[in-house]
C-alpha cells in the first residue's frame, strides 16, 4: 500500500460540523423570533419556521441516523448543498439580496474550500452564486415596515450580489489553496516521522542485539570450554567425539550470527552510541556512501575545525545524510564536502558537479512535492522530500540551511551552519 494513498480520502469530521450547524440554526431561530415578536416586523413567519425546520431534520438525522464519524466526501456535499439552499430559502422570504445576513450564504462553501476536493468545491461555489443571481431578481420584499423606507440605486443594488460572488471566489480559493499546501506538508512531515521512527527503531534494535551479544557471550565461552574437554577426555571414541565437534562448531557459529545482529560491536557500536564530532559523523556518512556508490566524495576540513564531540543526535545524522545523498544523485563524479569551524561557528558545505537546482524550483526549494518543469533535472528530479525532510531536521536542531547553484561549480550548494553554542547543548 502507497504511503499516501489514503490522502485522496476528503471528509468533514461529523461533530464539528453538527455543531456549527446547531450554532447556526438557533442564530437563525433566535433572528427570526426577534424580528418579529419583539421588532413586530411583518413576513412570511410560518415558512420561515419551515425552513429552519428542515435544517433541524437533517441535523437529527446527522446525529441518530448517521453512524460514522466522519462525513465522507459525498456526504458532506450533500449536506453543505442543503444548507446553502436552506439559507436561501430563508433569505429569500425576508427580502432577498436586500437581506443584511445574505453574507451568510457564502459560508457553507468557504467551509467547504479546505476540507473537500476541488471538484466539490467548485459544485457548491456554482450552486452559491447560482443562489445569489436568483435572489438578485426574485424574492419577497423586505419585512415591513423596512421595505417602505429602502430605495437604492440600482447601482448599489446590483453591486452587492457582485460583492458576494467575488468575496465568494477569492475565499475559497485562498482556502483550497492555503488547504492544499496544509495537507501537502502534514503528509511529507508524517512521512519524516515514520523515517525517523524507524531509525530509532533501527538503533535501538542494534543496541538490544549488541546487549544480547554481551550477555550471551558468557555461556557460550562456558560451552565452548567444555566441549574443548571433552574433546579431550573423549578422544579415543569416534562416534562421540564427531557430536562434540559439531556442538563445538555450532557454538562459534552463534558468535558469528551475535556479532552480526550486534553490527560489530567491537568497531561499530561507537557509531551508535558514543559521541562524535562533526568530522567523524562526515567520514562515517562518507564511508557508508562509498560502500554502494563509485563517485568521488572530497572532505575537505580545516585545520582548525573544531574537534569537540556532539551528543549523538539521530536527526542531524539523518539530515546531513539526505543532503549528501541528493548530492551523490545529481552529481556526475564528484561532492565537495567542506567543513569549517571556529570558536563561534560550525559550517558544512555541500557541493556536486551536477545540473544544480532548475531556476523554476530554485525559489521554492525546501518545500515538498516540487516538480522542476526542467528536462535536464526531469529524469533524476524527484518530490523534493528529502531537501525538506533534511532542512526540516537540521532546521529543528538549531542549523541554518541554504539551498543554492554554487558559484564555483556547476552543481549544487547546500551551506549548513550553527552556532556552536547551538551545537555541542543539543
Amino acid at each position: 500500500m502507497k504511503f499516501f494513498e489514503t490522502s485522496k480520502f476528503y471528509s468533514l469530521k461529523k461533530s464539528t460540523y453538527v455543531t456549527l450547524r446547531w450554532i447556526g440554526i438557533i442564530g437563525q431561530l433566535i433572528s427570526i423570533y426577534f424580528v418579529y415578536y419583539f421588532l413586530n416586523f411583518k413576513f412570511d413567519f410560518f415558512y420561515a419556521n419551515i425552513v429552519v425546520l428542515i435544517g433541524i431534520i437533517s441535523n437529527l438525522y446527522l446525529i441518530s441516523v448517521y453512524k460514522k464519524i466522519q462525513l465522507t466526501e459525498k456526504s458532506a456535499s450533500i449536506f453543505l448543498v442543503i444548507d446553502i439552499l436552506q439559507l436561501g430559502a430563508l433569505v429569500y422570504l425576508t427580502g432577498g439580496i436586500t437581506n443584511p445576513f445574505i453574507i451568510f450564504i457564502i459560508i457553507p462553501s468557504i467551509f467547504a474550500s479546505s476540507n473537500l476536493s476541488f471538484k466539490t468545491n467548485i459544485l457548491l461555489v456554482i450552486i452559491t452564486i447560482l443562489i445569489i443571481i436568483f435572489l438578485t431578481f426574485i424574492s419577497m420584499e423586505l419585512p415591513k415596515p423596512l421595505n417602505e423606507h429602502f430605495h437604492v440605486d440600482p447601482y448599489y443594488y446590483y453591486s452587492i450580489p457582485i460583492a458576494l460572488i467575488i468575496a465568494l471566489v477569492f475565499l475559497c480559493y485562498f482556502a483550497i489553496i492555503f488547504g492544499t499546501e496544509s495537507r501537502i506538508r502534514e503528509e511529507a512531515l508524517n512521512k519524516m516521522e515514520k523515517i525517523m521512527a524507524n531509525e530509532h527503531e533501527m538503533l535501538s534494535l542494534g543496541g538490544q542485539a549488541a546487549a544480547a551479544a554481551h550477555s550471551l557471550g558468557t555461556p557460550l565461552s562456558t560451552i565452548k570450554i567444555i566441549t574443548q574437554e571433552l574433546k579431550e577426555q573423549l578422544k579415543d571414541q569416534k562416534n562421540i567425539i564427531q557430536d562434540v565437534e559439531l556442538l563445538s562448531s555450532q557454538v562459534e557459529r552463534c558468535n558469528q550470527i551475535l556479532t552480526k545482529l550486534s553490527l560489530n560491536p567491537n568497531e561499530e557500536d561507537e557509531f551508535i552510541d558514543e559521541d562524535f564530532s562533526i568530522r567523524d559523523y562526515l567520514k562515517e556518512i562518507i564511508l557508508s556512501f562509498n560502500e554502494t556508490s563509485k563517485k568521488n566524495f572530497i572532505l575537505n576540513c580545516d585545520q582548525d575545525s573544531n574537534p569537540k564531540k556532539m551528543t549523538k543526535s539521530i536527526e542531524i545524522v539523518y539530515g546531513l545524510r539526505n543532503f549528501i545523498g541528493n548530492a551523490n544523485k545529481f552529481s556526475i563524479d564528484k561532492i565537495f564536502i567542506n567543513l569549517k569551524s571556529d570558536s563561534e561557528n560550525t559550517e558544512v558545505s555541500i557541493e556536486d558537479d551536477g545540473p544544480g537546482f532548475s531556476n523554476d524550483i530554485l525559489s521554492k526549494i525546501g518545500e515538498p512535492y516540487l516538480k522542476s518543469f526542467s528536462k535536464k533535472n526531469k529524469v533524476k528530479s524527484g518530490l523534493g522530500l528529502g531537501i525538506f525532510i533534511g532542512k526540516t531536521l537540521l532546521e529543528k536542531n538549531f542549523a541554518s540551511v541554504s539551498c543554492n547553484n554554487s558559484k564555483t561549480r556547476t552543481g549544487a550548494e547546500i551551506i549548513i551552519k550553527w552556532k556552536n553554542k547551538d551545537l555541542f547543548n543539543i
